[in-house]
């Protein structure tokens, strides 16, 4: 006789068990148990799938009992057991003790003490102490009418077990996201298990809101092939919850999927899935996750920072980059529509800054070289209106920037040299504790970027800007409003002559009119957008001539003038994209406005 000394792992009925070996270097083999000399009720079997004409099998009357009664009684504890009998067919007879010798308490023996199993007499000796016992144990039950020896022949411990709910989703609503206790039977991988919900006995499939452990795929010849560390999640998740009393929050039910949370007194096996590596964050179920996404991010970026299982070749997008290139302060000189911003830096320098993770307002599929004088600003619903909102909140201010991640250039075609996009820049930029682009969002002026599930160049506040989309789509607010798109009518005079003559007498007689410089041509000649008038005209500095930046001529390339750029760049920083005061308009021979 041999004497083990192991973990129980699962109780699989009244009358067997299994238990398992310490983990390794990966999960440990399992060994399946049965107790000698005594026999419990059968537990409820659902019919095949497959086989439609068959029925399912209900518990045997304390069937259940017997086996919460091992279980509460053995999960999660080392046991001790004697293999006595191994049959032809592999199946290891024994007795189990609870604790690590066998002066524990013996399983059988309390089972035939509380009525819940019956003792094999038919196999047994006369001479064997432990056989006798169960008889003696069996007798006293029976006597005292416990468990199975209660008159009514226990009809009332049989469940009405529910494999199928009819609609799950309101099922799921029904719930109000309060907290159900439950068991979990089964674990089919990492982030998914099979839970008993009690007290009315449902039997759900529930996938952890928010993440995605790695899963068996199964092959055209019915094998199962694991993907890395699959066996591994599905072994952390199966050591921690298999058979526990747990409490389950039902979230949501997309496509019949059932998505929840369990909750366990030692921790949430969502959070600790990603911090371990097991697991990553799914952005179409994190939305519904009741615990707070931000746990969930947290979790996986600490398993990325420590390079852990599923991360152990990660890079992260900004790992080349010094960390004075990765957070600064600067000051915006541009707003470029409405994603993107031009900043100056301390050194001096100038540099274009795109807004993480959203897509400013668009016309899909509108062909830009049918017409020459396409302006997006104007001409797009809601462009004006999301530029705006920037060019008030930043413009001339001093905005804290994140660098998420640098999108690298992309090519027109394979073929092609040229970059249909030149390298951006992309990161999170803030004022006052504002995210710029969270508030875009929120207000309808700009929309978030799906990702695949595996690419990591996104906002560092991906989940914040998610939710302001849901709340502007649920207020109907900007792109996401049911009413007609504002039309924005304006006139351009800017280098047209005629026009610029016609429209100079209403200007004189306005006086002071209010203005915004949409571009700077030179250091005294500008293009300003005129709010009241609805117009956009050509304006040149009274009194004062700048030099002449290079430009196309009839004849050919005309070389800037010295200081050009200069005088250029210093009228840039103090007028660009301002809101100004303008005084008397005069005519000039070429039909420009000049102040």
């Amino acid at each position: 006789m041999l004497i083990y000394d192991v973990p129980l792992f699962q109780v699989l009925s009244g009358c067997a068990i299994i238990v398992r070996g310490q983990p390794r270097g990966g999960p440990p083999p399992e060994r399946q148990i049965n107790l000698s000399n005594i026999r419990t009720g059968a537990l409820a079997r659902r019919a095949p799938q497959s086989q439609p004409d068959q029925k399912d099998t209900p518990d045997e009357p304390y069937a259940f009992q017997a086996r919460e009664f091992l279980r509460k009684m053995l999960i999660g504890k080392e046991v001790c057991f004697t293999v006595e009998v191994k049959t032809a067919l592999g199946r290891e007879y024994g007795m189990v003790y609870l604790g690590r010798d066998t002066t524990g308490e013996n399983i059988a023996e309390s089972l035939v003490n509380e009525g819940l199993a019956t003792v094999r007499r038919e196999g047994i000796r006369g001479n064997n102490p432990d056989q006798a016992r169960l008889c003696d144990l069996e007798d006293q039950a029976k006597a005292s009418k416990k468990g199975m020896w209660t008159e009514g022949g226990g009809t009332n411990t049989v469940r009405d077990l529910k494999y199928i709910i009819e609609n799950p989703r309101n099922f799921v609503d029904s719930m109000h996201q309060k907290p159900v206790n439950a068991v979990i039977e089964h674990v089919r991988d990492g982030s998914v298990v099979r839970a008993l919900l009690l007290p009315d006995y449902y039997l759900v499939t529930v996938m952890l809101s928010g993440v995605k452990c790695p899963t068996f795929k199964r092959e055209a010849d019915g094998t199962e092939s694991p993907e890395p560390f699959a066996a591994e999640a599905k072994f952390f998740t199966e050591s921690r919850l298999l058979q526990r009393d747990v409490q389950i929050i039902l979230e949501s039910c997309p496509n019949q999927v059932i998505l929840g949370t369990i909750l366990h007194p030692n921790g949430n096996i969502t959070e600790l899935l990603l911090k371990e590596g097991f697991a990553r964050c799914v952005d179409w179920s994190m939305a519904v996750y009741t615990q707070g996404a931000e746990k969930l991010r947290a979790g996986e970026k600490s398993a990325k920072e420590r390079k852990v299982r599923i991360w152990k070749d990660y890079v992260a997008p900004t790992a080349n980059m010094d960390q004075k290139d990765r957070q600064f302060v600067a000051k915006v000189m541009q707003v470029v529509n409405a994603d993107a911003v031009v900043v100056k830096l301390n050194s001096g320098e100038y540099k274009t800054i795109h807004l993480s993770s959203i897509r400013p307002p668009r016309i899909e599929g509108e062909n830009k070289d049918k017409d020459k004088r396409f302006r997006p600003i104007y001409d797009i619903p809601y462009m004006f209106e999301a530029r705006e909102f920037m060019r008030k909140k930043i413009i001339g201010k001093k905005v804290n920037v994140t660098v998420d991640y640098i999108r690298a250039a992309t090519s027109a075609s394979e073929t092609s040299t040229i970059p249909a996009f030149a390298e951006r820049t992309c990161a999170t930029v803030t004022i006052g504790g504002i995210n710029i682009a969270e508030a875009l969002v929120s207000k309808g002026f700009a929309t978030v970027i799906r990702y695949r599930q595996d690419d990591d160049q996104r906002s560092s506040h991906y989940d914040e800007l998610l939710a302001a989309e849901a709340r502007a789509i649920k207020n109907g607010k900007g792109l996401h409003s049911k009413k007609e798109v504002p039309i924005h009518r304006v006139a351009d005079i800017s280098g047209e002559t005629q026009k610029a003559k016609q429209f100079l007498p209403f200007l004189q007689r306005a006086g002071r009119s209010e203005a915004v410089v949409e571009y700077v041509f030179s250091g005294s000649r500008l293009k300003l957008y005129m709010p009241k008038e609805t117009c956009l005209i050509t304006f040149l500095l009274a009194g004062i001539e700048c030099p002449r930046g290079s430009r196309n001529m009839p004849g050919g390339m005309q070389v800037a003038e010295p200081f050009s750029d200069e005088a250029m760049a210093f009228t840039k920083e103090l007028v660009l994209q301002r809101e100004l005061n303008n005084g008397r308009a005069e005519r000039r021979g070429d039909g420009e406005d000049r102040r």
